[in-house]
């Protein structure tokens, strides 16, 4: 099957079935995305399809087929870091880091629809879950992103 994966064509062998999570990591090696849960609940794995965050753990490979699917690969470079990147930097956001790559992917997805949110409008898109707890340094990096892609200072 095709896959629109990052801005390029990608073939991917696997069975159709597959979750998308385990294409973009055993079959493409794209692994920037993690797997958490395996059941869509901590967003470990979050992807943006068509620039929607999804769960890419349930969500098969035949459903994406044909549509646009970015990773956290794409984000930003080492050379320009997305805004994000910069303000997960800044504010000291991981701690263990292993659910960064989703919760950097639900934030993205949540500054593309809604470029200033609301403390409340984070809450609601930033389902993601972090055992360290890092939740208020979520919040105040998207704050800060918000602000550097809006043109604020960083």
């Amino acid at each position: 099957m095709q896959l629109n994966i990052n801005g390029q064509s990608r073939e991917a062998q696997a069975d159709p079935s597959t979750p998308l999570l385990w294409v973009l990591r055993d079959e493409l090696n794209l692994t920037g995305t993690k797997f958490g849960c395996g059941v869509a609940a901590c967003g470990a794995c979050t992807v943006h399809v068509n620039g929607q965050a999804v769960r890419s753990c349930v969500t098969p490979a035949s459903a994406v087929a044909g549509q646009k699917i970015t990773t956290i690969e794409s984000l930003g470079t080492a050379d320009q870091l997305h805004p994000l990147q910069a303000a997960w930097i800044a504010e000291q956001v991981p701690q263990c880091g292993y659910c960064q790559s989703g919760m950097l992917m639900a934030a993205a997805a949540l500054l593309a629809k809604t470029p200033q949110p609301s403390d409340a409008d984070i809450d609601a898109a930033m389902t993601n879950l972090c055992r360290c707890g890092t939740y208020p340094r979520v919040r105040a990096a998207i704050h800060r992103a918000a602000a550097a892609m809006k043109g604020g200072a960083a």
